[in-house]
Formats: C-alpha cells, sequence, structure tokens
C-alpha cells in the first residue's frame, strides 16, 4: 500500500487509488453515514480540523509488513452504552469516529463508561470482488481493554489487552455476498481493574489523566491465501554485517502452522530501489540472512534498508509483504575513561530526549493523524533530542516508524496497574510479551523498561530475565526510578528538577530516568484555566529556558561522572501538568528552541574534564564554621572573626531531604557557614559551585557574590561563579561563604568549588 522508503508516510498514487476504490466499496460511505463533528472539548489541536469520517487516519497501519491490498475500517460506526452484564442492544445510541476513544473529542461523543457498563460497535461493510476465494483477516491496532468481536452473529475474536494488536480470520463467518455486519463488545474497568492501564484513571488529577475505553487505533481487513506470512522478525548483527528474517506462518483450518516441504522463503534487500541482498530458504527452516549489509542505522543518520518478503509454493508466490529494517546495535562498552556507557553501534553515545506520554486533548490516547503523530518527534529532533522515552503507554506501529524514519532512539515503558493477585500478574506478562514480540522490529526501540517507579512492580529480577529471553537484542531497564532492583543493564534514577546521577558502576550503565519538569501555563493553550500544575512554575518564557538552559549545564559535568543518558520532563502539556516543552495543543513551543537545540547537542560531545578544587562532604565530612543566629555585617569577607562560631561536619539539614548526605541537623529558619581552603599557584579556567541547596542560598567567595539561588535542589548541581567571585580567586588562602534560607519541607545545604574544562 506505500513506498516503504521514500515516502512512507504517504501513499503512492496507484496505491491512494487503491484505498480510494476500496474505500468506496464500503457499504455505509461517509456521505451515508449522518453528520459529524467533533465533541465541544476544554483543547483541540490544529490537526482536529482536518478529521472526519472518510479520513481517520488513513494510512497503512503496519509499515513493516505491508500487503498491496486492504480495506481500512475506520470512520462513523454505530455505539451503544449499556449495563456490563446486558445484552447486545437492538438500538444503538448514535454515531461514533472510529478510532478515536469514546471520551475524547475527536470521537464525537465525549462520554465517559466506566467499569459497571460496556461499550458497543456496529458497523457493516462490504468485501471486494477480488478478494474472492481468499481468507479475510480482520486486524485491530488496538482496543483497551477487554474486547470480543462478532462478525454476522458469530464469535470471531476474544481479546484482553489494551496496548497490544490483534487479529482474526473472519472467512468462515462472512455471507457469500451483501453487507457483513461486525459487532465489537468492550469492558474496560480503568482504576477499579488491576489490568496494565498507563496513567488512566476515573477520576483525573494530577499526574493521572482522563480514562481510555474502546478502540484507539486503526481497524482493517486484508486478504490472503489459506498459507500466508504470520509475522516477521528481523535481527539485525551489525558486527556480522548480517539480518536474520525469521517469518511465522498462518496456515487456515490448523493450529501448529506446519508448512509441507515444497514452500520456501525469498527475502530481498533494497538500497533506494537497487537490490543489495537477498536470501532463500525452506519454509520449514527457522529463517534466512541477508548478508553484507554495510550501512548502519543512528540518529544522525537514520538508514533504512527495504525488504520485500515472498512466501512461494513449488516456485509460485503465494504470500509477498513489504517492509524495511535498520542496522543498529545498542549495547553497553567502557568509554576511554573507564565508564560503563550506553554504545550505539559499537561507539559511546549520550542519550537525551524527553518522557513522551503521547496524549493529545481532542484524541486523548489517539492522535488526530499521521501527520500530527509525527510533528512531535520532529519538534524533538529540533530541540536537539537523539532519544525519547514512551512513557507507560505503548503507541501505533507508525509512531515507532516516524522514530525509525526520523532517527530517535526509544525507550519503551510497560504500562502500569497494580498487579494485584497472581490472575492480574499473569495478564501483565502476557501483555508485556505480547507488546514486545509486536514492536520488537524497530530499529528505534533500544530498551525495554518493565516498571516504572514502583508502580505495580513485582518480580523485577524474574522480569529482566524474561525479557532478556523474549528479545536479547536490546537493553533491560529493571526499574526507572525509585525501586531498583540491581539487576538489568541500567541503575536510573529520577530526580526533579535535578539533575542527578546515581553513583557509577561496573556492570550496569547509570541514567537519569526522570528530571526537569519546569512547568509554565500560559493562557488559551490549557485544558483547565486555573490551577494547573508543574514540578517547578515560571511566569514567562524567557524564564523558563533559562532555568532549563542552567539544567543543562548542569547536566553535563555529570557525564564526566559516568551519567549515559538523561530524560527531561516532558514533550508536551498533558491535561493539567503544564511542564511540557509544547503546549499541550501544540501551538507553542515555551522555550527558545535555538537555545534549546545548542544546549542540547553539547551534551552529545566528549564529556568535559571535571577537577575538584574545593569538595564538598557528600563523599567525605568536610567541617565549616557555622551559626544559626544572625551575624554581623561583613560575616562573608575573608578577614571576619569567625572565632564564636560552631565547628560541624557538613552538609547540614534534616534527614530524610532528598538527594542528602546529612552529617549535622540544622532545624532553624536560617544557617550561616564559612570555610577556608587554600589553592596553589595558577589559573582556574571555568570555576563553577557544586551546591545543594534547599532552599534559597547566596554563596562568597572571598567577600564577592558568586551565586544567588532560590527554591531547592534535589541533588549536587554546578553553577557558573560570577565573573567578579571568580577574578577574587588566588594563590594561598581562600574564603568560602554560604547563607541559607529554609521556609517549609526538608532542608539542607553543602557546597564546593570545581573546575571543568572541555577536551581538546
Amino acid at each position: 500500500m506505500m513506498n516503504t522508503r521514500d515516502c512512507r508516510a504517504t501513499f503512492s498514487t496507484r496505491w491512494m487509488v487503491l484505498l480510494l476504490a476500496t474505500c468506496c466499496l464500503v457499504s455505509t460511505c461517509a456521505s451515508a453515514m449522518g453528520s459529524y463533528k467533533p465533541a465541544d472539548g476544554p483543547l483541540m489541536t490544529r490537526w482536529a480540523k482536518e478529521v472526519g469520517p472518510s479520513n481517520a487516519l488513513p494510512e497503512y497501519p503496519r509499515p513493516q509488513m505491508v500487503r498491496d491490498k486492504w480495506l481500512n475500517l475506520n470512520g462513523l460506526w454505530d455505539y451503544a452504552i449499556t449495563a456490563r452484564d446486558a445484552a447486545e442492544p437492538t438500538a444503538f445510541d448514535g454515531k461514533i469516529l472510529v478510532p478515536y476513544p469514546i471520551e475524547s473529542a475527536l470521537s464525537g461523543v465525549m462520554k465517559q463508561v466506566g467499569p459497571d457498563k460496556r461499550l458497543w460497535y456496529s458497523r457493516t461493510f462490504s468485501i471486494p470482488a477480488g478478494w474472492r476465494n481468499q481468507r479475510v483477516l480482520l486486524h485491530f491496532g488496538a482496543v483497551d481493554w477487554e474486547a470480543t468481536v462478532f462478525v454476522n452473529g458469530k464469535q470471531v475474536a476474544e481479546h484482553r489487552g489494551g496496548y497490544d494488536p490483534f487479529s482474526a480470520d473472519i472467512t468462515d463467518a462472512l455471507k457469500p455476498q451483501g453487507a457483513q455486519r461486525i459487532v465489537v463488545s468492550v469492558w474496560d474497568p480503568t482504576d477499579a481493574g488491576s489490568q496494565p492501564r498507563g496513567k488512566q484513571i476515573r477520576n483525573p488529577h494530577g499526574i493521572w489523566y482522563t480514562a481510555v475505553t474502546g478502540i484507539w487505533q486503526t481497524v482493517w481487513l486484508e486478504p490472503v491465501n489459506a498459507v500466508s506470512i504470520g509475522k516477521l522478525s528481523l535481527t539485525p548483527d551489525i558486527d556480522a554485517k548480517r539480518l536474520t528474517v525469521g517469518i511465522g506462518y498462518s496456515v487456515a483450518g490448523s493450529d501448529t502452522a506446519a508448512l509441507p516441504g515444497s514452500y520456501t522463503i525469498e527475502a530481498t534487500a533494497y538500497d533506494g530501489g537497487r537490490k543489495v541482498a537477498s536470501c532463500t530458504a525452506a519454509a520449514t527452516a527457522e529463517g534466512c540472512m541477508l548478508e553484507e549489509l554495510t550501512k548502519l542505522w543512528s540518529p544522525d543518520e537514520p538508514f533504512l534498508y527495504d525488504l520485500k518478503v515472498a512466501l512461494k509454493a513449488d516456485g509460485q508466490v503465494v504470500d509477498e509483504v513489504a517492509g524495511y529494517f535498520g542496522m543498529r546495535k545498542i549495547s553497553l562498552g567502557k568509554d576511554e575513561t573507564g565508564y560503563l556507557r550506553l554504545c550505539l553501534n559499537n561507539k559511546p553515545l549520550f542519550q537525551y530526549g524527553p518522557l513522551d506520554q503521547g496524549w493529545w486533548p481532542d484524541g486523548l490516547y489517539t492522535a488526530p493523524t499521521d501527520e500530527a503523530l509525527a510533528y512531535d518527534l520532529r519538534m524533538l529532533k529540533e530541540l536537539g533530542c537523539n532519544m525519547l522515552r514512551k512513557h507507560v503507554k505503548v503507541e501505533p506501529a507508525r509512531l515507532y516508524y516516524w522514530c525509525d524514519k526520523l532517527g530517535l532512539l526509544v525507550w519503551q515503558d510497560m504500562p502500569n496497574g497494580n498487579n494485584r493477585g497472581s490472575e492480574a500478574r499473569r495478564q501483565f506478562e502476557l501483555e508485556w510479551k505480547r507488546i514486545i514480540e509486536a514492536f520488537g522490529n524497530h530499529p528505534s526501540i533500544v530498551m525495554w523498561v518493565p516498571f516504572n517507579e514502583g508502580w505495580g512492580q513485582h518480580d523485577t529480577e524474574r522480569y529482566v530475565q524474561l525479557t532478556k529471553q523474549w528479545d536479547p537484542s536490546r537493553l533491560v531497564n529493571n526499574a526507572s526510578g525509585w525501586t531498583d532492583r540491581g539487576v538489568g543493564d541500567v541503575h536510573d534514577i529520577h530526580s526533579y528538577p535535578g539533575p542527578a546521577t546515581p553513583p557509577a558502576e561496573p556492570n550496569r550503565a547509570v541514567v537519569l530516568g526522570e528530571f526537569g519538569g519546569l512547568g509554565l501555563p500560559l493562557a488559551g493553550h490549557t485544558w483547565q484555566a486555573e490551577k494547573n500544575w508543574g514540578y517547578r512554575s515560571y511566569t514567562d518564557r524567557e524564564s523558563l529556558t533559562a532555568a532549563y538552559l542552567a539544567l543543562l549545564e548542569n547536566l553535563r559535568p555529570l557525564i564526566s561522572e559516568g551519567l549515559s543518558a538523561a530524560v527531561y520532563t516532558q514533550t508536551t502539556d498533558v491535561e493539567i501538568e503544564v511542564n511540557g516543552w509544547m503546549t499541550y495543543d501544540r501551538e507553542i513551543v515555551k522555550v527558545n528552541m535555538d537555545k534549546a537545540y545548542e544546549a542540547a547537542k553539547r551534551l552529545y560531545l566528549p564529556p568535559p574534564i571535571v577537577t575538584v578544587v574545593v569538595p564538598t562532604s557528600q563523599a567525605e565530612a568536610i567541617q565549616w564554621r557555622y551559626t544559626t543566629d544572625k551575624p554581623a555585617d561583613g560575616w562573608e569577607q575573608p578577614g571576619f572573626d569567625d572565632s564564636p562560631w560552631k565547628t560541624a561536619p557538613a552538609g547540614f539539614g534534616t534527614q530524610g531531604t532528598p538527594g542528602t548526605v546529612v552529617r549535622t541537623e540544622w532545624r532553624s529558619s536560617d544557617i550561616w557557614l564559612r570555610r577556608t581552603f587554600e589553592l596553589g599557584a595558577g589559573r582556574i579556567e571555568r570555576p563553577y559551585l557544586s551546591l545543594h541547596h534547599d532552599e534559597d542560598a547566596e554563596v562568597y567567595i572571598n567577600g564577592k557574590l558568586a551565586t544567588s539561588v532560590q527554591g531547592y535542589t534535589t541533588g549536587y548541581i554546578r553553577l557558573p561563579i560570577s565573573d567578579e567571585a571568580a577574578a577574587a580567586l588566588k594563590p594561598g588562602p581562600n574564603t568560602l561563604a554560604v547563607h541559607c534560607k529554609q521556609t517549609t519541607g526538608g532542608q539542607y545545604i553543602d557546597a564546593g568549588i570545581v573546575e571543568i574544562k572541555e577536551r581538546q
């Protein structure tokens, strides 16, 4: 249906004609299906006006396994909401635009369903005449959560799982001619159940969002022969310059999918239309290998080979699919300084990008158009990102296609549930395995993340082993944030606003799975007018940009301590969260894009050399003079008499304050600190403060203000020292003086000085 190389996002003329022809064969075209308009949602995107019954996500939904003939069933369906245990309704409530969730504005309905209700869909369709004597497959990209499918009154499928695709051979349920009727029954308990559901909740608030029920990805039909290709497994090996092509088969009327020896498979790889490799094997073999594939895929050069796979019987083609693949390798390896790093194609590569939740104000789980889906990813590239963490949601295959095409690495989360009870845990495992199998061919996906922040976390060690067993070619993040079990390929922490890094480890890379969360509500572009939320709040784009650039400035030295990746929260605002780079409607990029791009690109340079000039007490206790009584004027000057002050080791604060090493308890509102340190001869070229403050602090060097900061950090950060204070540094004795003021919550202060030099 699509040109899988140069124009995968659009249809060639030939296949566009086919699409239009098949759409017109549907028994009820848009013109006859009644009027449609979106519901009156609180916020819409610019793409909403392009959505209608005749063009609801018309793109071929499975880009890596394309067949020429297919029929898109997106469009207006009948819908009804009944009691959960009710029989199929005899009358329906109205029309719904599939595949937009019923709670969304783009569905045209925007109603809640809930665990005590059942959602019904119905529509008719006609089988194209050219499909006679073939099997007909019905495909669902995703239905949330429990779906039962009937064709002409006969049950053809039952599926539990809100994120993985499923299919049914409906041939035996079809009538010889005329209109065919499909009915889909859906039940979704949302947070009343234990099933994987991500951030959906019946009562949205904070970081929890509107529930999604029912069909939310494309529904479509395609004809195949009695023996056909059921799935592809594409495994690159860049060291051997080889792609292993594995094939699963579908045999009508058989559960074994065993093929006679007369069947063969033939796979061919193309570079821009030029045949570069081919292989042939008996269909009874595990697969075949395409050799001498030398062009690699990376974020900077996301090269994709085209692929054709044919199944033959006695030399005659009985099935053929087209797709693509990328040659890349994700692994762990040491850099020149001895730190274990995330490596792409055998070279260390720092990975940076956003927490990407994939929510839309008008479509909720479903992007309004394919162009909209791609827009977010293009913006990430323009912001300097080379990766994204797909957060507790699994996307349609076309999202990963766009990541493959544009060059974005993907960390893929498993959507969380509460996972209470043995049945819930069996379901979690089943869905996780299906997701890995369904999306494992995409070169962009480089890491699987089974758990986030302890939400429903269980049997972590076993899930790491299972994930490695199901997919040995990718890395596994045992748990992003909070509850690390010491297994998997990375140690992942969260730090808001951060940044911070875990201590370097010999056998796992260390990564920052979430940080940032800088918030800015922009009137006219928010889900609600008031009571919006961010980890830190700003009042204008200039101050937000300055704070964001400071975060990245602090992130870079951490790379010199072994940090291998960082995930910023987040791509867009989501409902009442306003901490996105973009507003929820995607109308405004809230940070200065040019400055953000340049700051992000610096993260990919060789790590700077960080030299400790004045140590903090993070690793070893350092003695300071201190007082909690307001001192006389001039307390920050080198000659000030601090002999009446007490002496104790930093850091000063209260136990339990995030990211701290408290060695001396401090509970009053203010504390003043002084210490002297010696410097040798020679100039410190780029001095930075190493500071952990909770809350407001001012720091002086030899009586000159080095920096003044507000709020709090959750780890040690690096801050540029003012020119005046840097110039005051001199050989011999120097004075470092700090005042910290605390207002609420935890409290902490500790300071030091480092020098940061770029590698030549």
